[in-house]
């Protein structure tokens, strides 16, 4: 063991002397005598073997003594220090040591006898310690750092070695900190790097290793720009990722790092700005360094900063961005962006370099999608054009490349080379741009391609053919495959170079395979002709193969040398080849062809195996796509004829339509004939293919397509444009249009036909497997448009929309996407050939086909994904970009029916539409005009339905900066016509109130017109895109997001826009499109007003009816002990009660207004679509208030005038009990002064002697009987009063009181003899019975009213006459359609009149009988005998009292509160069943269970008696409702409840009053009480008399007995069956609710069908379903068979109808407003809505006819086909029902 002892004492040691103890050693015998120890004790030498971080070996010389020695080791350093005792060794290791640090060790040799050695000292550095933690971080291509933690102990500095496979050592630094950066690296090397620490004596630690990769030049460079997660082939750039709409789209800021480049360039790109390519950015301490001197007013004169500008090292060379985004890029963004820098004219890359692979790639499928249109000097003088694919063009290539250094700038002279002097462009990216200085790190290598096209202007060209022209990038000594693909495809390469003196063996491996043209600059010092001649002459090259910039020459001098040259070579090429054919090159070479990939090449084929069997392209649709010929369009033909019936002519109107039917079906039978055609069959297959294969098929198809129609549609374009600048050749016209349309085909016919494919299928039955196998297509398609491919809407060929395979479409896009996901759609309309498409293209970066001519047709859509951040502003997730064909000019419209097919199409995506875009043109005024009519007629259509979609007017080809101001007049101008166009289309449209266009739409000038500039800057075809065009088009997208995010309108979901679409269009294929137009999503909006308006308007009910049932209380109670009130009066109080109704009716019909107003500004549940009815519902809100005020003041004076009336009988009722008492108080001192114990009967004698006398004693007035019958007579010649004389004539031959003895019968000869045209006797039978059930339906009306006052047992009171003859004048007035004379409306009313005062003389007779005072005394005798007995007899009364309280006062008061109040909730709680919600629903849930039950019976009761059976169901459901009782009796327990809480909180209060007086304790509960129960005053006084009871015992016996009658009451109702019930309600909930069903109570003037609109103030009337006529009783004339056909049907005919309105003269359908102005009645919302009418018609035919003795209908035969599904299902679609 070692001895170790720490110290840090570093004082020298003292040396001790120890004496040496005697020993003395027993010794055995034998054994040798010890000898005495040396004293001498030899040195140690000693040595340092090791050092390490922590221990330090020491080396020690031994010793030759054989004595055993003790080692003392002490060491010490500056901060630490200890000490060691061991054995004698030849090695000693110290541990526990400081690294890094300098030790001192002193060892002393020690004997056992204390002896020691002199001390040997060394000294020595411990080893330091190596870092810990290397960490490596910010690696890039040519750099690395890294950095370590500081190791423990004194370390100096480090050393950094930095080592590669390659070379040992590449870099050795040295630091003092713990971090370093390595530069100057290779890219993509592994180093192993090496950190050691390093002490002041330079001593190292060991190095601590790690390794890492530099990362790779192109890793690098996307990792700057952010691109690097693209460069996988899992996640290239997509075009919907570069397309969608987000905030970089959308906002002007300043690229602030690389990572915004890519961006920036990309959205410039794709909005075809040529200022894409400058894509520097701004650092932050620039541009604060820069406005700190803008602000700070710097004027110092500072020539070193001057000089020292930014360093453009530090930016990144457009090509580099440009190289990054193509490798990053899938196919189709390769080819979107090659298109849109060719249209730029950028170069675009035709090999795309690799510098990590070191490989490159021909960009054959990037430059597929380049269409070129130029005139060569050859058809300069025809005027023809040629127009081909790039790719395919057969045009000589010239190529530039660089050997070596170059002082030329090539790409500098090349541009000058293909520009002219007035058209100077920077098609290639040059040192002189900006940013082009910048150093070049992934781009060299890449060859970029242009082409020079003529336009046949000898002045204008430069080169008199087309040339394509190629550009190396990077010296051809790095990149020897570039340039030998070069050399193997160019006519002509021509190499710039300085110095020739190496590089000659490239120049002449390559040069038999073309043309070597030497470009040299000899004004450079180190030029040598001599190196140049020597390889000419070896290259074999002539004079004219050497271009040399001498030293007179200016640049202008030599470019011209060098076009001549270049211009010699295109004139005579030695070689042409297509760059489709370079791809077989560069596969010899080793180089990659993009569209090489499986994928494409698999699509390829399939596109192929298509496009092959073309010929003919007429022919090959005939065979191949015969669904949408001929077959489609007559389809089409009769779709408009089933709505518009302009060919019906004589023919029964529903067998006209069925016969349309049933040619539409033989069409659809004849279209399931076809077999799938081949060219179908693998259509479907390869679009069926997974995704990236599908898109490429569709691309190829695309391609190919476009191919062979530009050969055969060129010469029609041409011949269709000169045709039509001469307006007389209009049947040439016709015809090339013609011809035009059917030699067109691209895939939008290929996808139309899978439509039509899909809808014929689905007119098969469900489980038909042709059907079902073509249930995915719609899928299909879906996934297309969620691609970015679009969809048509509108065949533009047929003129339609095929709207069950567009819906089932969008239902699947739907169910694609997320359900709740929102779209806003945008939409350009204008003349045809103005720019549309491409406007749509720049603006979304979209690719809707651009084409010459008249050639695509109808309507597209295309889906852009909106981006999360732009989500919360614009509240959609994606945006619809809507591109339709042009609109015809008036000449042209004149040919066919193109004026009407543009009508449809505006106002069908109009209507679509949240924003439209109009292109007009102001030069033709005439053109102009006649599209400003159609967008206008559009606009109005769409404000009629509730639509307020907004505009914005494009001007183009307006390029002056001051064109807003010098249009101002021209905006005026616009203005003006557009407000006479509006007054045009509103009359057309018969909506006149319309004046100008500011009353369609949210228009103004100043912000609503946008003037772009042309779209090319100069002329094409070397025109770029005019960057003033781009910017425009730019500033017009921000303003229509801004637009669509400052929306009122809330964003439909996709599923809503579907049905606006089938609305829309179902609206359009009518002649009135406004009368027509009937939507779902409009209906659901109406559907939840109507439903919020009934909710409000039954809260205000609610509240008033609770507020009334209280006043009526108070009213019953004044003038008793429970009057709280302090009027004395009781006009005072009723005053008072009516300011206070007035108040709360203000306070209701303001919170009314005010839900309504909240309600319509909500941007949900499209609220805006009902912004048309807001004025009704307010209208209604009013009437109601009008309607509750008068009835809540009938009812306080009805109340009132019979209270004041009972407070005389209740005085003289008291006066009598106040004198019986007295009597009867008399009584019993008489007898108890007799002192004798009187039996029952003696006390009975005795009291029957005192009740007869006093009886005699009193006196009683006879109760005044009123003649209620000369009141109603006196209120009924009010009424008449301003009649005339002949209703008093009429009222003075009979008297009041023999009306209504029998049942009500009109004579009918009265009517006839009044009738001039007697041949109408049909009629006049049916005006009859019309008049005689509108009388019936009046009376019945009118007895429940007289049933609710009996039920009352009130008082009659004048107003109740007053109602019911209101109630009359209302119901005639809403059945202004039955004509009546004044006999009809004086009979009626006096046979009501009659009736009434019958009822209200016997109500008012039992009134007095029941408080008559004599009977009301008589009543109380025997009460007032037990009372007698009991004071006489001394007995508690308590309980008894108690009981006849209870029992007698508030058990009848609880029970008539209960009655009072629980109408309310019956109500409350049926209102929460959808059936009774709206009208809507109602008539719904009632026709529904007509269909259920399928009684005849029951629907004739419903058709001829409909208020009856409505009452008679409403009430049935509220049995059905309550038939549990459980259900009433919870609200029956609740209002008992409440009571019995009252009753107890009346006697705790009354306790708290110590009246002391049992009196005065009940007289304090009633008046607690008096606000609530209305207690019986006859009930009270009896109870009063001869009461001794103690107020205590009888408090707490009240409480025992209220207890008691609580749950006797809950027994009593518990027993009560529900009819009872409703039978003792004082609100009536079957009555409230039939009001609240039947609504105005007007019918259809035609088929008798009950109106649905919501709100009492509608002004108009409407149904939601129809009937046929017959089963109103109408009849045919002649047959007198039953009529068939449908008023929603006959309103779009030519047919006529005739009636007692339009006084027998007949008069069309069509115009039915003219004679009944306030109904609308819209045609079905679909041709299959009225099928539940049809089927019960169909059904019960005969039984009608036998009912109405007519003959049986003649039934179309469609509609025997109608089952019961069909029927339900009919309901569901015209009620709306999801």
């Amino acid at each position: 063991m070692t001895e170790s002892v720490s110290t840090m004492d570093n004082s020298e040691e003292e040396e001790d002397f120890y004496d040496a103890p005697d020993t003395f050693l027993d010794c055995e015998e034998g054994d040798s005598p010890a000898t005495p120890q040396s004293d001498y004790v030899p040195p140690p030498e000693v040595t340092v073997l090791h050092a390490g971080t922590e221990t330090v070996s020491l080396g020690l010389t031994p010793t030759d003594s054989s004595v055993r020695y003790k080692l003392h080791i002490d060491y010490s350093s500056d901060t630490h220090g200890g000490s060691v005792i061991v054995e004698d060794s030849s090695t000693v290791d110290v541990d526990g040591l400081h690294p890094g640090t300098e030790y001192t060790f002193r060892i002393t040799r020690r004997a056992e006898n204390g002896n020691q050695s002199e001390t040997a000292s060394v000294s020595v550095f411990t080893d330091p310690s190596p870092p810990a933690q290397i960490t490596v971080y910010q690696v890039s291509s040519e750099s690395l750092s890294l950095r370590w933690d500081t190791p423990a102990g004194e370390v100096e500095n480090y050393i950094v070695t930095c080592c590669s496979e390659e070379e040992t050592c590449v870099q050795e630094l040295t630091t003092d900190t713990n971090s370093l950066t390595f530069s100057s690296l290779k890219p993509g090397v592994c180093y192993s790097l090496q950190v050691s620490s390093q002490l002041k004596n330079r001593r190292r630690s060991k190095p601590v290793v790690t390794s890492v990769h530099t990362k790779k030049q192109l890793e690098t460079l996307l990792e700057d720009l952010g691109l690097e997660q693209h460069y996988s082939d899992v996640e290239k750039l997509s075009l919907r990722t570069i397309l969608q709409i987000d905030e970089r789209t959308i906002t002007d800021e300043l690229v602030k790092c690389n990572s915004d480049l890519p961006w920036y360039f990309l959205k410039k790109l794709m909005m075809v700005n040529v200022t894409a390519r400058n894509v520097k950015y701004t650092s932050v301490c620039e541009s604060v360094h820069e406005n700190h001197d803008a602000l700070s007013g710097n004027t110092r004169l500072d020539l070193k900063n001057l000089v020292d500008s930014p360093n453009s090292g530090d930016m990144l060379n457009p090509l580099d961005i440009i190289t990054a985004l193509f490798l990053c890029s899938d196919g189709f963004v390769q080819q979107e962006m090659a298109l849109k820098m060719s249209m730029c004219q950028f170069s675009v890359p035709l090999l795309l370099p690799n510098c990590d692979t070191e490989q490159c790639t021909l960009m054959l499928w990037a430059m597929r999608d380049i269409v070129k249109k130029y005139r060569p000097q050859s058809l300069s003088e025809s005027k023809g054009f040629i127009e081909d694919r790039i790719v395919l063009s057969d045009l000589p290539m010239i190529s530039f490349v660089r050997l070596g250094e170059c002082s030329l700038s090539k790409s500098e002279i090349l541009n000058k080379l293909l520009s002219n002097s007035q058209q100077y462009h920077d098609t290639f990216v040059h040192h002189n741009m900006e940013s082009g200085d910048s150093p070049r790190r992934i781009s060299n290598g890449l060859v970029e391609i242009t082409w020079y096209l003529p336009c046949g202007n000898k002045n204008m060209d430069l080169f008199s053919e087309p040339v394509a022209v190629a550009n190396l990038r990077g010296d051809i000594a790095s990149f020897e495959t570039q340039y030998s693909f070069l050399c193997q495809t160019s006519a002509a390469v021509f190499v710039f170079f300085d110095n020739l003196d190496s590089e000659c063996r490239l120049l002449t491996n390559q040069h038999h395979k073309t043309q070597i043209f030497l470009v040299g600059n000899h004004q450079r010092e180190n030029f040598s002709l001599d190196a140049l001649e020597k390889v000419a002459t070896e290259l074999g090259l002539t004079n004219s193969n050497i271009i040399l910039k001498t030293k007179r020459m200016n640049d202008a001098d030599f470019v011209k040398n060098l076009r001549k040259t270049v211009s010699d070579v295109v004139e005579n090429p030695k070689k042409n080849m297509p760059i489709e054919q370079m791809a077989d090159i560069a596969h010899e070479l080793g180089i990659l062809v993009d569209e090489h990939s499986p994928g494409c090449q698999i699509a390829k084929k399939n596109a192929d195996a298509i496009t092959a069997e073309i010929q003919d392209t007429l022919t090959y649709k005939e065979a191949q796509l015969p669904l949408q010929g001929q077959i489609w369009k007559d389809l089409t033909c009769l779709e408009k004829e089933e709505f518009r019936l302009r060919k019906a002519g004589s023919e029964n109107i529903e067998m006209y339509k069925s016969d349309l039917q049933e040619q539409k079906t033989k069409l659809r039978e004849k279209q399931n004939s076809h077999d799938m055609s081949n060219a179908m069959t693998c259509f479907i297959n390869a679009i069926s293919s997974p995704g990236i294969e599908r898109c490429y098929f569709l691309k190829w198809m695309r391609m190919n397509l476009d191919n062979l129609s530009r050969e055969k549609l060129s010469d029609l374009r041409e011949q269709y444009k000169k045709k039509c600048q001469n307006s007389e050749n209009k049947e040439e016209i016709k015809d090339i249009d013609r011809k035009l349309s059917n030699s067109s085909l691209g895939t939008e016919h290929f996808l139309r036909e899978m439509g039509q494919i899909y809808e014929a299928s689905v007119s098969l039955p469900e489980t038909d497997p042709s059907r079902q196998q073509l249930q995915h297509l719609p899928k299909l398609c879906a996934e297309l448009l969620l691609d970015g491919f679009p969809l048509e809407l509108v065949d533009g060929d047929a003129s339609n929309i095929p709207l069950r395979w567009v819906s089932d479409v969008l239902s699947q896009l739907n169910a694609l996407v997320s359900p709740k996901s929102k779209i806003l759609v945008v939409t350009v309309l204008g003349v045809q050939s103005t720019g549309k498409s491409t406007l749509l293209n720049t603006m979304f970066g979209v690719q809707f086909a651009v084409s010459s001519g008249r050639c695509t047709r109808g309507a597209f859509m295309l889906l852009i994904r909106v981006n999360e951040d732009v989500k919360k502003v614009l509240n959609c997730d994606f945006m619809v970009i809507i591109d339709t064909e042009g609109l015809k000019s008036p000449e042209l419209a004149q040919l066919d029916d193109s004026h009407e097919h543009d009508n449809e199409l505006a106002t069908l995506v109009v209507g679509l539409s949240d924003i439209t875009i109009i292109n007009i043109a102001m030069e033709n005024s005439t053109e102009m005009k006649d599209i400003l009519q159609i967008v206008v007629h559009a606009f109005l259509r769409m404000k009629e339905v509730g639509k307020k979609p907004k505009c914005q007017f494009v001007h183009q080809n307006v390029s002056d900066v001051s064109a807003h101001e010098k249009n101002l007049r021209d905006r005026k101008l616009l203005l003006q016509q557009l407000n006479e166009m509006t007054q045009a289309a509103a009359k057309m449209e018969k909506k006149e109130e319309n004046k100008s266009f500011t009353d369609v739409m949210e228009y103004r000038p100043d912000t609503g017109n946008w003037y772009i500039p042309g779209l090319w800057n100069g002329n094409p075809p070397m025109a770029p895109v005019n960057a003033g065009y781009s910017e425009a088009v730019y500033e017009l997208k921000k303003n229509i997001i801004q637009m669509l995010g400052n929306c009122d309108s809330s964003a439909n979901k996709i599923s809503e826009f579907t049905e606006w679409m089938s609305s829309l269009w179902n609206a359009v294929k009518h002649e009135n499109f406004i009368f027509s137009f009937r939507n779902s999503l409009v209906a659901d909006a109406y559907m939840r007003l109507c439903t919020e308006f009934n909710k409000w308007e039954w809260e205000f009910k609610k509240e008033m009816y609770t507020w009334v049932t209280n006043a009526e209380t108070r009213i019953s109670n004044f003038g008793t002990v429970a009057v709280k009130s302090e009027s004395h009066d009781m006009s005072e109080l009723l005053t008072y009660l009516k300011s206070e109704a007035c108040t709360l009716l203000s306070k209701w019909e303001t919170k009314l207004l005010e839900n309504l107003t909240k309600y319509f500004k909500q941007t949900e549940g499209h609220v805006y679509l009902v912004e048309g009815y807001k004025e009704e519902f307010s209208n209604s809100a009013k009437s109601l208030r009008r309607e509750m005020e008068r009835s809540v003041f009938n009812q306080l004076e009805a109340a009132a005038d019979i209270r004041q009336g009972m407070v005389k009988l209740d005085s003289i009722k008291e006066n009598h009990t106040k004198q019986l008492e007295e009597r009867v108080c008399a009584l019993i001192e008489d007898c108890r002064k007799k002192k004798v114990k009187m039996t029952d009967k003696e006390l009975d004698n005795e009291f029957n002697e005192m009740w007869d006398k006093t009886l005699k004693e009193l006196s009683f007035c006879e109760q005044k009987v009123t003649d209620v019958y000369t009141n109603v007579t006196h209120n009924l010649r009010t009424n008449l009063s301003h009649k005339g004389s002949h209703a008093n004539e009429i009222l003075n031959k009979k008297d009041l009181k023999n009306c209504g003895l029998e049942p009500f019968k009109y004579a009918v000869e009265g009517v006839i003899k009044k009738l001039k045209n007697k041949v109408m006797t049909w009629f006049t039978e049916d005006q009859v019975a019309a008049m005689q059930e509108m009388a019936d339906s009046i009376i019945a009306a009118c007895k429940d009213i007289l049933s609710q006052k009996m039920v009352r047992k009130t008082n009659y009171h004048e107003t109740y006459i007053h109602d019911i003859l209101r109630m009359i004048d209302e119901r005639l007035q809403n059945n202004q359609h039955v004509t009546t004379d004044i006999e009809f409306e004086v009979s009626l009313k006096q046979h009501i009149c009659g009736l009434a005062a019958r009822t209200f003389q016997k109500m008012h007779e039992d009134f007095i009988h029941v408080n008559d005072p004599y009977r009301c005394l008589h009543t109380n005798k025997e009460k007032f005998r037990a009372d007698f007995k009991d004071v006489f007899n001394e007995r508690d009364q308590c309980q008894k009292k108690a009981e006849e309280f209870t029992n007698r006062c508030l058990k009848p008061a609880v029970e008539d509160f209960v009655n009072r109040s629980l109408g309310l909730d019956i109500i409350g709680e049926m209102l929460t069943c959808q059936q009774f919600s709206t009208r809507y629903f109602f008539q719904y849930a009632v026709l529904l269970d007509l269909l259920t039950k399928d009684d005849f019976k029951k629907y004739l009761s419903y058709i001829c008696s409909y208020e009856d059976y409505v009452k008679e169901w409403t009430f049935d459901r509220i049995m059905e409702h309550f038939s549990d009782p459980s259900m009433v009796s919870k609200f029956e327990d609740q209002r008992l409840q409440s009571s019995i809480k009252s009753i107890n909180n009346a006697m705790e209060n009354a306790k708290k009053g110590k009246s002391g007086n049992l009196k005065t304790f009940v007289e304090d509960i009633c008046k607690e009480l008096g606000d609530k129960l209305v207690i019986s005053q006859d009930a009270l006084g009896a109870f009063m008399i001869l009461n001794n009871a103690d107020q205590e015992q009888f408090a707490h016996w009240l409480t025992q007995c209220v207890k008691e009658m609580a749950q006797a009451l809950r027994e009593t109702f518990k027993k009560t069956n529900i009819e009872m019930k409703l039978k003792n309600l004082h609100v009536k909930p079957q009555n409230e609710l039939f009001t609240k069903v039947m609504g105005c109570g007007k019918q259809c003037p035609f088929c008798k069908a009950p109106c649905d609109a919501g709100g009492k103030a509608h002004t108009e009337h409407f149904a939601s379903l129809h009937r046929s006529q017959g089963l109103g009783q109408y009849r045919f004339l002649w047959t007198g068979q039953l009529v068939t056909d449908i008023c929603s049907s006959l309103v779009t005919s030519d047919k006529n109808f005739l009636c007692e309105a339009t006084n027998h003269g007949s008069h069309p359908y069509k115009c039915y407003q003219e004679i009944f102005p306030d109904w609308k009645i819209p045609p079905d919302v679909s041709l299959q809505a009225s099928d539940y009418w049809k089927y019960v018609m169909t059904k019960f035919n005969n039984e009608f006819a036998k009912e109405y003795d007519a003959q049986p209908a003649d039934i179309p035969a469609t509609w025997k086909n109608i089952t019961h599904k069909k029927a339900e299902a009919s309901l569901k679609e015209s009620f709306n029902i999801k």
